[in-house]
């Protein structure tokens, strides 16, 4: 039996050829140095932070050279694959504004002339690619149970030998076309394997984009390339895939560089173009318990799911500019030169990546979100706050629709200034900060962060007298400020703090700490924006109502 008729025995329903496939994806029509790149997950879980660093860089190298970015989902492993797995992606890279040019973008949707983009919609290509290999003599049907491969093992092991399928190892690899057609006609189970060509002890050299040069010994192991269930494994797909769908760079994980030497032959065998490489280094954490270095784990740690930042309100520009300081190391440095420039005018280097990976940052992402969210204008913040508040906290969604104007006058102190506040990491912070500003969350059994005046009896003096004689609601901040001085004199405290520590005996206190009784009368806290702003935003009537609610008690 040729290897041919054996090939046909295998897939007698394969009728398209490898010439067939080239037809139907031909290569895109695009300018020279064009990138075409993929983010290519398994549908098993959240996008972890790792990988939407990886897909950033995806997205943004195509974007500089006019090339196409696409999404293909990895499904062939049906056992790790979770219910909605596939939306779940979908709306992740959605809420972080990651435009997909081709591929999936539903459980049910896929736009792009080179799809399917869903492995296990795609079986007979790789079964066509696999027969052609068996015909070739490249390829060979394996019968050894899992039972017989853990015994080989296991012999490696005691012997000190290299551990795979190769060599005298691999026991179906010399069997006869006869002999395989006999087992396949008596329905033992079995996988394809390669036929490797490779020779241990000849070595490959690599061009990675981010590592450099790296030298391997070529692949002489027998990978499977087609599991018992008639699917590919990642191996063999992605070589295929990459190829028809005309990929041009591949980024991808350091744990996969060991596998470079098994993907550069599979290209070579099948005749095709190796795309570029970059193998990026991992996303580290500092482990609290052991004090070491370990990587950002899915099961671990919360910050690792991409999700974690949309239902916390961190802005997805603020995200994105952090994992690229993580991406490129001369980022950082850009972006203090270029405050408001976007992340697009930036022009990534794979020569600028740190091979070693980098150390996750979850206090230096917060705070160039602080940074961020003090840019925007307050109508850019109460926009977003909308929309977050409209998915995560519909009470303050309310109040936000309710009262706009009032709302963005709020969000505008102390906002247009050389120096803005950065009170808010999130916008899941807002209703936090700025609750008291409402009427409707203040209560009755609200509890006020007096400082230096605890005396009820004083306080309630401090303000009955405020209300009767000083407060003015036309007054500018200059003279409403003057006005709390004098106030202050009137009731025994020193008009300026400096006169308050020369003579610390003469007074009560200074006028900080009747500064500080109006300011948390009002508010609840002692810690609040610019207190005549937010005077002025209440007016009159508001004001006296929070003063009285506390001089009436």
């Amino acid at each position: 039996m040729t290897d041919k008729e054996l090939a046909d025995l295998i897939y007698p329903h394969i009728t398209k050829t490898v010439e067939d496939y080239e037809k139907i994806y031909p290569k895109r029509n695009l300018k020279e140095n064009a990138v075409v790149s993929r983010f290519a997950p398994s549908p098993t879980g959240f996008v972890h932070m790792g990988s939407l660093l990886t897909t950033l860089i995806e997205r943004k190298i195509p974007d500089e050279t006019d090339g196409v970015f696409y999404l293909r989902i990895e499904d062939t492993d049906q056992k790790r694959s979770v219910e909605n797995g596939i939306q779940g992606i979908v709306n992740d890279l959605k809420n972080f504004d990651i435009k997909i040019d081709e591929g999936v973008v539903g459980e049910n949707e896929q736009i792009g002339n080179y799809g399917p983009y869903i492995q296990s919609q795609r079986k007979e290509i790789y079964e066509c690619y696999a027969k052609s290999l068996i015909a070739r003599g490249l390829a060979y049907p394996c019968f050894c149970t899992p039972e017989e491969l853990d015994e080989t093992r296991n012999l490696q092991e005691l012997n000190k030998e290299r551990i795979g399928y190769y060599g005298s190892f691999a026991k179906c690899r010399n069997l006869s076309n006869e002999e395989r057609a006999r087992r396949i006609k008596n329905k033992e189970p079995y996988v394809i394997r390669l036929k490797s060509p490779g020779d241990y002890e000849r070595k490959i050299v690599f061009n990675d984009l981010v590592r450099g040069k790296i030298v391997f010994p070529e692949n002489d192991l027998d990978v499977v390339l087609i599991k018992s269930d008639g699917l590919p494994i990642y191996h063999f797909a992605h070589v295929i895939d990459d190829h028809l769908m005309r990929t041009t760079h591949v980024l991808r994980g350091e744990e996969w560089l060991s596998s470079v030497p098994v993907h550069i032959q599979l290209f070579d065998i099948l005749n095709f173009e190796l795309p570029e490489y970059a193998h990026l280094g991992l996303v580290m954490k500092i482990d609290e318990e052991t004090g070491s270095k370990r990587k950002l784990s899915k099961r671990k740690d919360k910050e690792a799911a991409v999700s974690y930042y949309h239902e916390k309100g961190i802005p997805v520009e603020a995200v994105k500019l952090y994992l690229m300081t993580i991406g490129n190391s001369n980022f950082e440095e850009w972006l203090n030169q270029n405050p408001t420039a976007s992340i697009n005018d930036f022009k990534f280097s794979f020569k600028k990546m740190s091979a070693s990976g980098s150390l996750f940052d979850l206090e230096k992402l917060i705070n160039i979100s602080r940074n961020y969210i003090s840019r925007l204008t307050a109508e850019e913040v109460y926009q977003r706050v909308l929309t977050y508040t409209q998915e995560f906290d519909l009470e303050f969604y309310q109040l936000l629709v309710k009262y706009k104007e009032y709302c963005i006058s709020m969000f505008n102190i102390e906002r247009n200034l050389k120096k803005p506040r950065k009170d808010y990491a999130s916008f899941s912070d807002i209703r936090g900060y700025t609750w008291y500003m409402f009427d409707e969350l203040f209560h009755e059994d609200v509890e006020y962060d007096f400082q230096s005046i605890h005396d009820v009896e004083e306080i309630k003096k401090i303000l009955n007298r405020y209300m009767e004689k000083y407060y003015d609601e036309n007054d500018d901040e200059q003279t409403w400020f003057e006005k709390i001085k004098e106030l202050s004199f009137e009731l025994g405290y020193a008009k300026e703090v400096k006169e308050y520590k020369e003579n610390p005996d003469h007074y009560k206190g200074h006028v900080g700490d009747i500064s500080m009784v109006l300011r948390v009368a009002l508010t609840t806290r002692s810690m609040t924006p610019n207190l005549y702003q937010i005077m002025k935003l209440f007016g009159k009537d508001r004001v006296f109502q929070r003063f009285q609610f506390i001089t009436n008690k």
